[in-house]
């Protein structure tokens, strides 16, 4: 895959993200003195997309969350704003969510900020500016700024991209709602982790930060040897899933994704790295598994929650001396 940025600009990149990310946008103090105080360092948080296909309303997504254990919830825009289309309110959906003791960490967006095109960017960033005001209205703290509308496109030039980053960061603090660099594995473009180090580094901002996913970092062949040299500063909230031995990687899809711990992930490396350097964030459980769609949504968050839990507490039982 071709892009616009040269061997000295990534080796250069290579230099500074060894140096640490340095994303400020913190959690809430109570949220980060719970995660503290607990024998697990991570918080974990329920996105919406594992219990998709059960069809509920965010409420419901966030009331199953609540239940199974989880401290916060990831909804997704779309089915926020067809909540909201339905008549209900999205400062009564804020209240209700807190009051069931969730954090809304984050949400999910496919607003196209990052495209060459002029008037369709000029679109997509104010898509962007209204998610982004809808999530803040339900107490929300960031979205994800995916590579949607440049992911069928190759060779974007990431110096544009990290120059639009910028802008939608400065965005971000306008609204309260930090924006997150996410990639897709399956992108043509920003699809592995060196290319959303390079874009966050070239931004120069100081909100810039990461969107991992287990997933989408094996899918698009970075590996996780590159999450030695993130500063887990750079990451408020990581995607976590697992993936089957087959088919091949170029195969695979977002709907092969299953429980942490039931494919072949290198969890003990990956959990094990992302506590070293200090990521003290939200474990995110995102899966699009039809199978898992089919069965009670409460089920399905409570075993990948007790899944998720178990390799965590694997893969820092081996870190002890």
């Amino acid at each position: 895959m071709a892009t616009n940025v040269s061997r000295r600009d990534l080796l250069a990149t290579s230099a500074c993200v060894a140096a640490g990310l340095t994303g400020r946008l913190a959690s809430s103090a109570s949220a980060e003195a719970v995660a503290a105080a607990s024998a697990e360092p991570f918080r974990y948080c329920l996105n919406a997309a594992t219990i998709m296909g059960q069809k509920l309303n965010p409420l419901q997504e966030a009331e199953i969350a609540a239940k199974a254990g989880y401290s916060g919830i990831e909804p997704w825009v779309r089915n926020l704003r067809q909540y909201l289309d339905a008549g209900n309110s999205a400062q009564d959906l804020g209240r209700q969510i807190a009051n069931l003791g969730l954090t809304v960490e984050g949400a999910i967006g496919f607003a196209s900020w990052a495209v060459d095109d002029d008037g369709q960017r000029a679109k997509g960033t104010d898509e962007l500016k209204r998610d982004m005001e809808l999530v803040a209205a339900i107490g929300g703290k960031r979205i994800a700024a995916a590579p949607a509308g440049i992911n069928r496109t190759a060779g974007v030039d990431l110096h544009k991209v990290a120059a639009r980053y910028r802008e939608v960061l400065e965005l971000g603090r306008q609204a309260g709602v930090l924006p997150h660099l996410e990639i897709w594995g399956s992108s043509l473009s920003l699809s592995r982790m060196s290319e959303a180090a390079f874009v966050a580094i070239q931004a120069d901002h100081p909100d810039a930060c990461l969107l991992l996913d287990v997933y989408h970092l094996f899918r698009g062949g970075s590996g996780f040897e590159g999450l030695k040299v993130l500063a887990g500063s750079a990451m408020h909230v990581f995607h976590v899933n697992d993936y089957p031995a087959e088919p091949k990687r170029e195969e695979l899809t977002d709907a092969h994704r299953v429980y942490p711990g039931d494919g072949v992930a290198p969890y003990d490396q990956i959990l094990g790295d992302l506590h070293r350097n200090g990521f003290r964030g939200a474990l995110s459980l995102e899966l699009f598994n039809r199978q898992y769609w089919e069965q009670d949504a409460l089920q399905v968050a409570q075993t990948g929650l007790d899944k998720l839990r178990a390799v965590v507490r694997k893969a820092l039982a081996r870190r002890q001396p």
